[in-house]
């Protein structure tokens, strides 16, 4: 009888499943899949098959080897200094603009009032002009002897401040300057999140300011903290134009390794292990900072 039973459920189920698949949602779901696969799973793949073919070929022939990635960590090799500078500065410049940006932040959804739609707007702009026209502007204005601090210092101090150029401080300043709207605006929207009762009760019952900060402000802003990081960090880490135009190539970071590899060397398969390699460490981070991060730890509840 059961069996039966079972025999007779079957079409039903097939029927409920097939109403599913073809539900409004499953089918506007559809195209930005096909998207997504496409556009960003496709290329991945090509890159990772890529990076198992023989250093040196352009075609998937030959035998699959593991060399590319064995170079990587060979010894003698200098591929992980460009690794340390790029996570390096990625960290630092997630650590400055979480310091830089979090005031500002507060003061856009807290206090400014009707004048954080300009501030906004002033912040939104430089978005509008190409990267590297904003980092030659930089370039100008900081370059020895004919720059524009140099002569300012030079006509009201007169001193020569010299080139503050191709220096590790003027790319982690680049990195800051680029990439502060991507981490502002998901702080904005965090302590947007913060609601003013619950800051105004805490300061009745005597909270501080810092246990206000700490108790309240930062766990219920910290969506916003955590997505501008983790953007801000994932961005910088590939970032090229910060170090070729403000760095002059002295600072080699991941992404100018990749780009040898691609153009100079020649090598796709070496430049495709490395970019898998980048891709993996960068998941890696980011997926363990997600599933591992305890608030209560960190803001010294336990």
């Amino acid at each position: 009888m059961s069996d039966a039973s079972h025999r007779l459920d079957e079409p039903s189920r097939l029927l409920a499943l097939l109403r599913s698949i073809a539900s409004p949602g499953v089918l506007n779901a559809v195209p930005p899949l096909l998207l997504f696969l496409t556009g960003f799973l496709g290329p991945l793949v090509l890159v990772g098959l890529t990076s198992f073919i023989p250093a040196r070929t352009f075609g998937f022939h030959g035998d699959w080897t593991l060399e590319n990635y064995s170079q990587l960590f060979a010894e003698g090799s200098s591929h992980y200094i460009p690794f340390l500078w790029s996570f390096g500065l990625a960290a630092a410049c997630v650590a400055f603009l979480l310091m830089i940006c979090y005031p500002i932040a507060y003061g856009m959804a807290k206090v400014f009032g009707k004048w954080a739609s300009p501030i906004t707007l002033l912040l939104v702009l430089p978005l509008f002009v190409s990267e590297n026209v904003r980092l030659f502007g930089w370039v100008i204005f900081l370059m020895k002897g004919g720059g524009i601090f140099a002569g300012i210092m030079k006509t009201l101090f007169g001193l020569d401040p010299g080139s503050m150029l191709y220096t590790p401080a003027v790319v982690l300043f680049g990195l800051c300057y680029v990439y502060l709207p991507f981490m502002l605006f998901p702080i904005v929207l965090g302590v947007s999140m913060i609601p003013k009762d619950l800051v105004e009760s805490a300061n009745d019952l005597g909270a501080s300011r810092f246990q206000m900060f700490r108790e309240i402000e930062v766990p219920l802003a910290m969506p916003g903290l955590l997505v501008g990081g983790l953007l801000t960090f994932i961005l910088a880490v590939g970032a090229i134009s910060e170090t070729t135009i403000l760095g002059g190539q002295n600072i080699s970071v991941v992404a100018l390794d990749i780009r040898h590899e691609f153009t100079y060397n020649q090598n796709w398969p070496g430049g495709s292990a490395i970019a898998m390699l980048v891709t993996v460490l960068t998941g890696v981070l980011v997926m363990t900072l997600l599933n591992r991060l305890n608030l209560d730890r960190l803001l010294g509840k336990r």
